[in-house]
């Protein structure tokens, strides 16, 4: 969206694909703090925002997924589930996706007690115990989210400390309602039709955690199916960018999460979409 907003305000005409919700991943977080002159704002009203400013400025936006993109000689055919559209520039924005536990059975659990998301499975666990798989800023911020209304939130991090911003650490110390336990993976989830307990395995041994729900934060796969097979990657599948964040592949371009980079923050973001809109314009303005 901030790509558009550049694009639009130059006067080009911009259309945009979502396949699932506006704003992306920012838009399940249940508050954001670091983004400059927003003291605090739930990540779903930032991203109503966004959304509101690029339809003012007149840029069109289709509910739909894109699932076909060719490069032709000097332009791109971007094929959706409803047409086929023809393009000089496309920007890719097409973020990451939460990462599984890869276990035998996760998937009979998705939905029935394993959950990524706190502002959206969040409020099914009022007064109620559940674990947060990872120890970075995202298992933090969930596991801060949580701690506001469940009885208690047990945080299983592989690693002998939480590897998140240290303010927020601080703050997750402060409750009474968190447990840490460190250097320990889950190796089964326990249930019939619901999750009801975890195993965790350490030096120790084994152990199981009764448990209500649990909410994985173990990082993301980037979406980069779309241009897997003709774009350069990187080691973990995220797209290789220059200086403009335009790929190997001219008119091309790869912003925000799905794009090889060592930071993956909103402000980060942002500054990819605001570098990819000005070279687009600085070419169709030649």
């Amino acid at each position: 969206m901030t790509s558009a907003i550049y694009l639009a305000r130059a006067s080009k005409k911009v259309l945009m694909f979502e396949s699932s919700q506006v704003g992306g991943a920012i838009s399940s977080s249940p508050r954001v703090e670091n983004y400059p002159g927003i003291k605090s704002i739930k990540g779903a009203e930032l991203a109503n925002n966004l959304y509101e400013q690029i339809d003012e400025l007149g840029v069109e936006f289709e509910f739909s997924e894109v699932i076909k993109l060719e490069k032709k000689k000097d332009y791109f055919l971007v094929t959706s589930e409803d047409d086929t559209y023809k393009s000089k520039y496309v920007v890719l924005a097409t973020g990451a996706k939460y990462r599984r536990l890869g276990l035998d059975n996760e998937n009979d659990f998705i939905g029935n007690g394993e959950s990524f998301c706190t502002v959206c499975d969040g409020a099914f666990y009022d007064n109620k115990v559940v674990a947060v798989i990872g120890g970075g800023n995202s298992a933090i911020v969930n596991a801060l989210s949580l701690s506001e209304n469940t009885k208690k939130v047990i945080i299983v991090q592989n690693l002998s400390k939480l590897t998140g911003e240290k303010s927020q650490i601080k703050k997750l110390e402060k409750k009474d309602n968190v447990e840490i336990i460190y250097n320990s993976v889950v190796t089964k989830l326990n249930g019939k039709d619901e999750l009801t307990s975890i195993e965790i395995e350490n030096e120790n041994g084994k152990k199981e955690i009764k448990v209500d729900g649990i909410f994985v934060s173990i990082g993301q796969m980037p979406n980069n199916k779309l241009v897997k097979e003709i774009v350069e990657l990187d080691d973990y599948g995220y797209i290789k960018v220059d200086n403009n964040c335009q790929t190997n592949i001219e008119g091309l371009y790869a912003i925000g999460d799905v794009r090889s980079k060592k930071i993956r923050q909103l402000t980060t973001s942002t500054s990819d979409g605001t570098m990819a809109a000005l070279s687009i314009i600085n070419e169709l303005d030649k």
